[in-house]
């Protein structure tokens, strides 16, 4: 469940690129969480689901900042100067960071083998995607970096809920909470920013509202629920190396011929950090 998720979310830098050709950035934000509210609000009035309990509620709070809101958007921001590898940075400092706050907010100890595989698979990717970035920062690299963080407190607090109800439910009343601000978010994004509507912006919108926030978020917590959030974090190391490849395949982005090298070394580490207890 948890790779299903990283697969789902290594689609969205290149959809999000698609979804600019259309829309502006807070008009992008605002609509893929709109959409994706009406989505999970959608199953959860099928399935009657009941209100979470109030203790919930500001855990809750703290997944909507982070992924619902936080990271499409200041990911958005960045994209708008930096390209989809260069971006892929963030993804490659996010497992690392995700299993600290984890560790810190769960009290949970990984062995130290598991500590010196998520560092060096950080650092791998980290030296990757610079290098097929050019090694130069850009202009979005402190929207990058904080996304970085609110997206690894929301993922830890998202992990912690998803062991108290389904994870479906958490992201779904984590898109429900937001719906109001998605909605006049819209509202006044459309009011401000043209909108050139081609089919590619339409994709980019629906694969970035149904697959990466709903669909993804849902799987992802799922496995972050079964298999604690340090070593689920950890596979969202080869979550750069499938962006890139996507970004080849989709924006016509050119590859390295590294990737190999590159990807054989971060399964490496994986499967260290999957194995070691």
């Amino acid at each position: 469940m948890a790779l299903l998720g990283v697969v789902a979310f290594s689609l969205t830098f290149p959809a999000t690129a698609w979804g600019l050709e259309s829309f502006g950035p807070w008009s992008l934000v605002a609509l893929r969480s709109a959409l994706a509210a009406v989505i999970a609000g959608g199953f959860l009035l099928a399935g009657r689901v009941p209100l979470p309990a109030r203790e919930h509620w500001a855990g809750l709070a703290v997944v909507a900042g982070g992924v619902v809101v936080g990271f499409p958007l200041l990911t958005t921001l960045a994209l708008r100067t930096s390209t989809t590898s260069h971006a892929a940075v963030v993804v490659g400092l996010l497992p690392l960071t995700t299993a600290a706050l984890s560790a810190l907010r769960t009290g949970t100890r990984p062995p130290r083998a598991f500590w010196a595989a998520a560092v060096a698979g950080a650092l791998v990717v980290l030296g990757f995607t610079l290098a097929q970035s050019g090694g130069a920062p850009s202009a979005g690299d402190a929207y990058l970096f904080g996304a970085l963080l609110v997206c690894a407190a929301g993922y830890t607090e998202g992990g912690r809920l998803a062991r108290l109800m389904p994870g479906w439910q958490v992201i779904g009343w984590a898109l429900v909470l937001c719906l109001p601000l998605a909605l006049a978010g819209s509202a006044a994004g459309l009011a401000a920013e043209p909108v050139h509507l081609t089919w590619h912006g339409a994709a980019g919108l629906l694969w970035a509202a149904a697959g990466s926030t709903f669909l993804g978020l849902y799987v992802w917590y799922r496995g972050m629920a079964a298999i604690g959030a340090p070593r689920a974090s950890q596979l969202q190391l080869a979550q750069p190396l499938l962006t890139l490849v996507w970004s080849v395949a989709l924006l016509g982005e050119r590859l390295s011929p590294a990737t190999p090298l590159a990807a054989g070394a971060v399964l490496v580490c994986i499967t260290v950090t999957q194995r070691v207890k």
